[in-house]
């Protein structure tokens, strides 16, 4: 498993481990599953698709309620078929949830009334122009342990959070147990890093490049949709505010880059909590890093041969 913040390098990486390996990739982001947002959500080029086989790109209508546990279970019925057919399998990504969701199994928690899921649809659902402030302001009263960790500005994580705290009166963060499931492979997790201030720089670049290659025109040709969960992400959110007349198109770039950065923060934290992550130095040439994932399979019994 490739971890680490948006922005760090871990495409080019996740291809050049599963060219090495003769493997396919699986892609671990919320995003990228959906389909006609690529440049938003980073997704794999068709260069780079037809480089290795790519899964979960682009296979789902904005219109799917498509969540971790949907993952999982998806992730974990594909695993056990690739792997009869390879002995490695690459798994990328930088989304915290989904990669834990098929590493450790998420919690089994409590059902919400279907009174207080309306409840707070009603008061956070993106029909609401105040929605998402709503369960901002409700996320940190009712769990600001949950409230620290969180994608702030992601409307199903915080909609989550509020209506099971509400239906059992206890903080989010209280009912997650974090009891590991056993997995029938094996488990290899690296993430890259690098310096702050050069993660920030690259991520500001990356925003750049992604409205020179259309992204404002595909936040264009999804903006009637504007108020599926799908569309409430960094790069979306920002333009469809500067398409509402908040701002202008420049403040609206730097909300993005701004928010990315803050991400990319978040990102880390979660990442930096997990003791079996071996840390890779981004910066470091390429088949040394290759070097060192050959050993840490081979440490661990994944590769033998």
């Amino acid at each position: 498993m490739i971890l680490g913040p948006t922005g760090v390098g871990k495409t080019e990486l996740s291809l050049r481990v599963a060219e090495r390996y003769g493997c396919p990739i699986v892609n671990c982001d919320s995003r990228q599953v959906f389909r006609d947002i690529p440049i938003g959500t980073a997704a794999p080029t068709a260069e780079e698709q037809a480089r290795v086989k790519h899964y979960f790109v682009g296979t789902r209508a904005l219109e799917e309620d498509y969540n971790a546990g949907a993952y999982e279970r998806d992730a974990l019925a594909l695993l056990e078929t690739l792997f009869k057919q390879h002995k490695v399998v690459v798994m990328v990504g930088g989304s915290m949830l989904y990669a834990d969701a098929v590493c450790h199994g998420l919690d089994d928690l409590p059902s919400v009334p279907a009174s207080i899921r309306e409840e707070v649809k009603a008061k956070g659902g993106m029909a609401n122009g105040e929605g998402l402030r709503w369960l901002q302001e409700q996320v940190q009263k009712l769990d600001p342990v949950y409230w620290e960790e969180v994608d702030q500005q992601n409307p199903a994580r915080l909609m989550h959070c509020v209506e099971l705290s509400l239906a059992t009166g206890q903080p989010y963060s209280s009912l997650r147990t974090h009891t590991r499931k056993q997995r029938p492979f094996r488990i290899v997790k690296v993430a890259l890093d690098r310096p702050r201030e050069e993660l920030y720089a690259r991520i500001d670049e990356r925003v750049k490049q992604m409205m020179n290659e259309g992204l404002l025109e595909e936040a264009k040709a999804v903006y009637d949709k504007r108020h599926l969960t799908s569309l409430q992400t960094v790069g979306y959110r920002e333009l469809f505010g500067y398409m509402d007349g908040e701002y202008d198109l420049d403040r609206a770039v730097e909300l993005i880059q701004q928010n990315s950065r803050h991400y990319a923060k978040r990102q880390l934290t979660w990442f930096r909590r997990d003791t079996e992550i071996h840390w890779l130095n981004a910066k470091e040439r390429y088949e040394k890093n290759l070097d060192i994932i050959d050993s840490l399979l081979c440490a661990d019994g994944v590769q033998e041969d």
